[in-house]
């Protein structure tokens, strides 16, 4: 993107896959998944960095590998769409739509697992890192793929349930998938209107 015009060029970010709603709604879904992994200049990608390898290693190493993939990407996925549906006129990029999804994963963690102190204080450690982030989210200019991400996080959670614990009840988890397919045919059809 640098030698393509500069990853902060609107031209740039386009051509390589950032959100815009009206080239979503013109048939360009894709870019609810290539958003996630481009940036908007490189302290962007670094800063994107540095708080996915904290926060994603705890994470990863609760729900396993292939499970956090799978939150990653439905939290991504999820925050873009909120995206698409609430905020026509901007363009997006970045992984915080993913990362706010990790963010939701710790709540769920914090939620389900009351009685586990292990959990608990891995989860513990970065709630006020994630409450920080939550609030300078309203101060900037993705508030609705950062929150969107972030209930998307919490949803999938209870899907892909951490490996090596006790399980998620069975209900919770129809809930949150039920949830998920409802919230995001809602999203798809607010934004193509």
């Amino acid at each position: 993107m640098t030698f393509s015009g500069g990853s902060t060029n609107i031209a740039t970010l386009l051509r390589f896959g950032a959100v815009y709603s009206p080239f979503v709604a013109a048939g360009q879904w894709w870019r609810l998944f290539t958003a996630m992994f481009i940036h908007i200049g490189i302290e962007h990608l670094l800063f994107n960095m540095v708080t996915l390898y904290f926060i994603g290693t705890q994470i990863e190493m609760i729900f396993g590998a292939k499970r956090y993939l799978g939150i990653y990407l439905l939290s991504g996925l999820g925050g873009n769409l909120v995206t698409f549906a609430f905020d026509p006129n901007s363009i997006s990029a970045g992984a915080s739509t993913a990362i706010f999804g990790l963010f939701g994963a710790y709540l769920m963690l914090i939620e389900s697992y009351r009685d586990n102190p292990v959990i608990q204080f891995l989860a513990r450690q970065f709630l006020i890192f994630i409450v920080i982030n939550v609030v300078f989210t309203f101060f900037g200019n993705a508030v609705y793929g950062h929150l969107g991400g972030l209930g998307y996080g919490f949803l999938a959670s209870y899907l892909i349930t951490p490996r090596n614990l006790d399980s998620i009840p069975r209900t919770k988890r129809v809930v949150s998938l039920i949830a998920m397919v409802l919230i995001s045919i809602m999203l798809w059809k607010i934004g193509m209107y």
